[in-house]
Parts: structure tokens; sequence; C-alpha cells
């Protein structure tokens, strides 16, 4: 199976050219990154995620770190070129967009979502996963972080603290 075609990276881009949730994309790239590459920060799928990233900060208003890791993000890109992970997006429309949101988000330009250059037969995964997803209002996509349930986080970190105290 073509990496592209793995469920998770379909659904990462269901999300960021459907309902524009760039929470979940974040999310759902994050798993198939440390299932296949953990640790790995040049990874391309990477720049991904911290494309994701930057345009949820945008979204909210956070043009600074919108554009520190937007920038990540074509850097990665760069390091990146010819990469597996990027054979069926429209590379150079990519990298084009993503140096018009950095752009943007320099000049405190109000955010604007852009679709993924997605190109051969991944279009048609995506496009049927897009037909499957919930519709979101603008207000819970702007703040899904906090809207969330975090209880396994917060437990996750209370267990970590006490690990560390005890040494």
């Amino acid at each position: 199976m073509h990496p592209q075609h793995h469920t998770l990276f379909i659904d990462y881009c269901a999300y960021f050219n459907g309902n524009e949730d760039f929470f979940e994309c974040h999310e759902v790239l994050e798993e198939y990154w440390k299932d296949i590459a953990p640790g790995d920060k040049n990874h391309p799928l990477v720049g991904l995620i911290q494309l994701a990233t930057g345009l949820y900060h945008w979204r909210r208003g956070n043009q600074t770190g919108a554009s520190r890791i937007l920038l990540k993000a074509l850097k990665n890109f760069e390091f990146n070129n010819g990469s597996v992970f990027y054979e069926f997006l429209d590379y150079e429309t990519l990298l084009v967009q993503t140096k018009l949101a950095i752009k943007g988000t320099k000049h405190n330009n109000e955010f604007y979502a852009f679709k993924l250059p997605i190109t051969h037969d991944l279009e048609q995964f995506v496009t049927a996963r897009i037909n499957t997803l919930p519709t979101s209002s603008s207000e819970y996509l702007l703040h899904k972080h906090m809207l969330r349930d975090r209880s396994h986080i917060l437990a996750e970190r209370l267990e970590s603290k006490q690990r560390k105290s005890r040494r």
C-alpha cells in the first residue's frame, strides 16, 4: 500500500479539505507519524502536521505562533522534497500556499483556509471520506482544543509528575 493511502493520511486530507478541522488534522497525522517514525522531527509527515497546526493558530488569531510553525512546515517541505509522502500532492502548489500563509500571518491578514493540492487517485479516497465527516460550527473549530475531553492527557501528566517526584 502506498503510504498516502493509509487511512490516517486520508483522514488528514479529508479534515483539511473537507470541514477544515485543522486540530483533527494534527491529531490523526500525529498518530500516523508516531506509528511509523516516532521522534523523527524531520519526517515529511511532521511538515504536514505543522501546516495544520499553523493554520489552527492563525484561525485563532495567534499570528506569531502561526507564522513560526508555518515557517517550520515550509522548511520541512523543502528538506523532504521528493518524498513519497508528497507524491500525490502538487508539491509546488503546496509550497506557494504555505508561503502565502506565512506572508498573511506576518502581515496580520485575516485567516483564510486553502485546500491541499491533492492529485492522482488519492483524490477519490479523500472525497469519499469528506462525505462522511460531521459538520462542525466555526466556533467549535476555533476552540476545539479547549472543548475536547482531556482527562486522559491530564492523568498521564499527573502520573509522569508522580514518577519523577519518586526518583
